[in-house]
């Protein structure tokens, strides 16, 4: 496979630009990345940077909804807008003819967004509706719950849809007021990967955003306090088919403070994920729906996020199992803190992870994500080639080792039957 080198460089007005020449496919793509998620939204505010995302294509100072997707539609491009806990994404994919019309048009919705009034109210009506959807899914309600015990007031204990008291309460100027805020060059990273060469790519870059000036007013701080664990059991009785199980433990983030816990409590955090709940080979899955037939659905996860993160195991299960399922997991997770992996299940879980992280970097669109995504959360494009290291450097005894530090108490959250959950559950729980 031909090595694909990633350049970087600092425009003048404080533009982040990341570029990888890949000529495989006479395609180009960008992905411009504000670092201004849901977690720099105010409480009240909740679900603003998704509701921005949701009416960003739809307008202009000097275009209308319809002209903008008639312009994209008549070259065949895709152009969308998104927000995540940590940032906000406008992509674009076009041929290499057309790609500096595309990013010209993808500038004007960055910088001028209109937010038209009628759109935003029929996107608050369809992000309401999808809120209201995720309180009818047992699986949604014990993320919730589990987020909101682990978290309590901070970001990350939010949907980024926000809630229905913030949604329903947003308007235009909220919207413009967070744009202004955020949507400024100087806290902008745009990640290509197409068949543009680097000093060409930066080249369109500075044609459509050169003219973008910084603000005088500094971007605000996010000055979060350190998150103390006080693990608790949360229910809530539904009756449904089946129980959702979920225990979560607070984990570090990928920005720990030095390097070497970056590279071994991070890898190691990633590499018992991939061990416990990747895929149908993987300890869980094996374990409690193959030889003890407890389990519908089985995993565990563990995001990549800015601030403290979470590792998450979960189960669907029979009510009736309900009780089981949940020291079936807690059993599972507290054997890492005991027993070595061996070196076959060790070299099996490196192998599937790099294994999978190596696929996801085919596209152009994928090279574009993962590059952007890692300089916007800090890490650096560096990181791309330093996590294989790291995961190829984990020892049964770090992975022991980290998982003795924290996988000590999980908070615990069960949807299901009274009658099921209610011999998980304090008494002083409803």
């Amino acid at each position: 496979m031909t090595q694909r080198i990633a350049h970087r460089v600092v425009l003048k007005n404080g533009i982040v630009v990341v570029a990888v020449e890949n000529k495989t496919a006479d395609i180009m793509t960008a992905r411009m990345f504000v670092k201004a998620g849901s977690r720099c939204e105010r409480p009240d505010r909740a679900g603003v940077s998704h509701l921005l995302a949701a009416v960003m294509t739809k307008g202009t100072d000097g275009l209308s909804s319809m002209e903008i997707a008639e312009q994209v539609e008549s070259v065949g491009a895709s152009l969308g807008a998104e927000t995540t806990s940590d940032y906000f994404l406008l992509s674009l994919k076009t041929v290499s003819a057309d790609f500096e019309e595309v990013l010209s048009l993808a500038g004007q919705l960055l910088r001028y967004p209109s937010f038209p009034e009628a759109e935003v109210e029929l996107e608050q009506r369809l992000t309401l509706q999808a809120i209201r959807s995720q309180k009818e899914q047992p699986f949604s309600i014990a993320f919730s719950r589990l987020r909101e015990a682990m978290y309590g007031d901070r970001p990350y204990a939010r949907s980024t849809l926000g809630t229905e008291a913030t949604v329903a309460s947003l308007t235009r100027a909220d919207l413009f007021q967070f744009h202004r805020t955020y949507f400024r060059p100087d806290n902008l990273v745009i990640s290509l990967s197409g068949c543009l060469d680097f000093e060409e790519a930066v080249a369109r870059v500075e044609k459509t955003f050169g003219d973008w000036e910084i603000p005088d007013n500094p971007i605000p701080a996010l000055d979060l306090a350190p998150i103390t664990s006080r693990p608790t059991v949360t229910g809530l009785p539904q009756e449904t088919q089946q129980s959702i199980v979920m225990l979560g433990y607070l984990v570090p983030s990928v920005l720990a403070k030095s390097a070497e816990r970056v590279s071994s409590e991070y890898a190691a955090l990633k590499l018992l994920n991939t061990y416990l709940g990747n895929g149908l080979s993987s300890r869980l899955f094996v374990e409690l729906r193959e030889k003890r037939g407890l389990a519908y659905d089985v995993s565990a996860f563990y995001p990549t996020r800015i601030d403290t993160s979470q590792f998450v195991v979960y189960m669907g299960t029979a009510p009736q199992n309900t009780v089981v399922a949940v020291e079936g997991l807690r059993v599972e997770v507290e054997r890492l803190t005991a027993l070595l992996l061996t070196a076959d299940e060790l070299q099996t879980a490196k192998n599937k992870l790099l294994g999978q992280y190596a696929l996801g970097k085919q596209t152009n669109s994928q090279i574009a994500q993962v590059l952007g995504w890692y300089e916007t959360i800090g890490l650096g494009i560096e990181f791309d080639e330093a996590f294989p290291e790291a995961i190829a450097n984990v020892t049964a005894e770090t992975a022991r080792r980290v998982a003795s530090r924290y996988f000590i108490e999980p908070y615990i959250s069960v949807v299901g039957p009274a009658t099921a959950i209610g011999g998980i559950l304090p008494s002083t729980v409803c």
